[in-house]
Formats: C-alpha cells, structure tokens, sequence
C-alpha cells in the first residue's frame, strides 16, 4: 500500500519505508522496491526467485518541499532463472533510477532542461543541482536530442546572417603541404523569419559551399516553400541563394544600407579633419563633436538639433565643412528613400527619390560619395525588394546577440558542436513556449 510519504516523494516504483534527520538536519529516506518489473531479468524477461545478495544504494534527487533530501535505498540483486541467460545475475532499477546511475532521472532532467529551457550556464546548473558539470553537459546534450526537431519545419522567408565565434584553429597537411583549417573562425546561421521558429541551424564557415551545404539537404519541397531571403550585402549568401534557390525574392536588410551610409560620412569628416588639420580630431574641433550627432537620422532629431547641426557645418572653414555637409546630406537622402518602405510607394515616387541621392553623389568629388552610390547601384534590385516587401534581417540581428551572449556567459566554447547546440536550444526557447509571460 502507498502511503503519504511515498506520494510525496513521487518515485514511481519506490516505497518510503522511514525517514529520520543526520546529524546536519538533512532528510534520510529509506526506500525499498515496490515493483514488481523490478524482479524481471532485464534480459529475458523472466521474474527471478532467488535472491542472490543485499545491496545500499544513496541516488542523488530533487529537493522535496525546498529541503534537500537523502535517499537510502536497499534492494535486492536476484539471480537470473534462465539457464541460458547471459545475464546471470541482476540488480533491481525503476524508470527513475536506473541500474548503475548515481542520480535519478528526474533530476538529471532538470539539470538539462536548466541550461535548455532556463538559459542557465553549465557550471550554475551543476551548483544548483548540486552535481557535477560533466554530468550536467551529458543531461543537457539528452534533454536537447529530445526538445529540438530533427527537421526545421518549411519557412517562408528564411534569414541568412553569419557571426564570429572565434578564433580559427589551423592544422598542418603533410600530404597538401600546408594549413587547414579545422575550426573557422565564422558561423553561418539560418533563421525562421516568418514562423517563429527562430535559429534553424548553424554551418561552419562562410562560404559558399558552407550556406549551398546546408540548403541542399533540405528537400526540394522544403526549398520551394521559401519566398524571401533576407541578407546583408553579402555576395556569399548571393551566391548561394542563386544557386539552390532561384525562385526565391532577395532582399538586403535596411540596417546595413543605413551603416554604410553613416560609415562614408564618418570617413569624409576623419579624412577632412587629417588634410586640412594635420591631424587627428579632437575635442576642440566642432565636426569631432558633432560626431555622433552626424551619423543620427535627421527625421528622429529635435528641429533646433538639425539647425545647430548644419550652422555648425556652414561656419567651419569650407575646406572641412562644405565636404562633411555633402556627404551628411547625401546620408538623409539615402534614409529619405529607405523611409517609404511598408507605405506601397509607386515607381516614380521611388525613382525620383533615388535620382535625388544618386544626383549629388555624381556632382561631387568625394570618393566615400562615390563607393556609397556604386554599392547602392549594385545592390538596387535587393534594396527596392525592401522597399516593396519590409522584410527585413532583424530576426537574425537579434540571434546573433543571443549566440553572443551565450558565448560570452560560457567564457567561450573549444567545441563547435557544443556551441551550436547551446545557441540552437538558446534562441528556440520562445517557439518551445519557455519565454511566455504568461
């Protein structure tokens, strides 16, 4: 019969015979076998008879009620009845305590559902559940098997970003007679953009045949699913969309025009301040401190910011400030055109703003104009794809972060596989329904 304390404890197949405090005030519960699957040869399946010895066994489990408790349990080895068992002899074990193990299997669980599901580092899973780290990889390694699909379900619009794990790790070739890589310093990450399901996977390396890889294993139906790919201005990811996946709409996210832009401003005023001063900027000089202010959109400034801005531009002398102004005016007419997006802009509308960037950076003589206008011209197809459909990378942007924030709570990863793992679990918690408020 099962009596309160054995519900208590919720060890299926184990029964609280007594429990009584060491001398540290902690809970001994003496436990005994209560199933009979127990007596069963884990062989043949045959119900022992004899009992062949006693034996103690202390499994580590879950706190019960927020107090650590001690479990004592002693059972029974049995001798196996079939004389044709390679199995001569056996020890008892439930589903929760299995022959051999020191921890029970709940506890191993949620020790691997701490890291999986509760974003917790190894080494602070392993101090709260009072084990050690090995084991606390092992847990979570199974946990994850369990939790993550085999399979990404078909996407919509696929996200393509790639992040720095690391440094590369080389490796001489005797036969090529020279360095391989074994360990690339990149990672390319594939992401649900439109379903949720955040991370799909990871590859190692940016190349080409990395990204070409990874889709090509996917089913052709799989491929055909996908609309829209979103990418920074990366000629890899080009490349490789081109080749598996050509029906699909590319589209360049907006946050990189945008850094582009604020780069070639922020080089026009270095190069300005380095000809014309002699010299590095400094606090002394105006353009240095409206730096930041520079590379700030216009539309989401105060109006007296903006007048302070061009009057500080206009009283410098013309050789530094003429050419600052040029390129900053260049930079809002470049985020004037990326504004309309999501608002069903016509043709001639977006052609018109266009030609008033692409008309300024003609007419001047700074070679960061120029770059900017030649990047923009090349990527146009992609950039009006933006325009048109708003679909943008942000999803990926945010990935990244997590995948770096993971890596920086592990003090780094030596093992690639277990990295993509821990990210993988990290940034699916959502679509696993682990980070609902509710």
């Amino acid at each position: 019969m099962v009596n309160d304390t054995t519900r208590l404890l919720g060890l299926d197949g184990l029964v609280a015979e007594r429990v009584e405090l060491d001398v540290a005030g902690v809970p001994v519960v003496d436990v005994s076998t209560g199933c009979e699957q127990a007596r069963c040869c884990p062989q043949c399946g045959q119900r022992a008879l004899k009992v062949k010895q006693w034996t103690t066994t202390r499994p580590r489990d879950l706190p019960v009620g927020g107090r650590t408790v001690r479990l004592r349990w002693r059972k029974r080895r049995w001798y196996c009845p079939t004389l044709g068992c390679p199995r001569k002899s056996f020890t008892e074990q439930v589903a929760q305590v299995p022959a051999r193990a020191r921890l029970t299997s709940r506890l191993r669980q949620a020790a691997g559902a701490a890291v999986a599901d509760a974003g917790r580092t190894i080494v602070q899973a392993a101090r709260d559940h009072g084990v050690s780290w090995p084991d606390v990889a092992a847990a979570f390694a199974a946990h994850a098997s369990t939790v993550l699909p085999a399979e990404p379900e078909p996407v919509a619009v696929l996200g393509i970003d790639e992040v720095r794990r690391g440094k590369p790790h080389w490796i001489w070739d005797e036969q090529a007679g020279s360095w391989t890589v074994t360990a690339d310093r990149w990672h390319v990450g594939f992401c649900d953009l439109s379903g949720g399901q955040g991370l799909l996977a990871q590859v190692e390396g940016r190349t080409t045949a990395a990204v070409t890889g990874w889709l090509t294993a996917r089913p052709p139906a799989w491929r055909e699913q996908v609309q829209a790919v979103a990418i920074d201005m990366c000629t890899v990811f080009k490349s490789a969309i081109r080749q598996v996946s050509p029906h699909a709409v590319l589209v360049v996210d907006h946050f990189h025009v945008v850094q582009l832009a604020n780069r070639a401003v922020t080089e026009v005023r270095r190069r300005m301040t380095l000809t014309q001063r002699g010299r590095r900027g400094r606090g002394s000089d105006p353009e240095w401190r409206m730096r930041n202010r520079l590379t700030r959109s216009a539309a989401r400034m105060p109006g007296k910011h903006v007048d302070r801005l061009i009057d500080t531009l206009e009283a410098l002398p013309t050789a530094i400030g003429a050419p600052i102004l040029a390129a900053w005016n260049a930079k809002e007419d470049l985020l004037d055109l990326l504004a309309i997006a999501r608002t069903q802009p016509n043709r001639e509308h977006v052609h018109r703003l266009l030609h008033r960037f692409y008309a300024p950076c003609a007419a001047s003589d700074l070679p960061e104009l120029h770059r900017l206008a030649t990047t923009i011209e090349t990527w146009w197809p992609q950039i009006l794809a933006f325009l048109t459909t708003g679909i943008t990378n942000a999803g990926s942007e945010g990935t990244n972060r997590v995948i770096k924030t993971i890596a920086r709570d592990a003090y780094g990863f030596r093992n690639p596989e277990n990295q993509r793992l821990r990210t993988r679990t990290a940034t699916t918690r959502r679509h696993r329904g682990h980070l609902n408020p509710a």
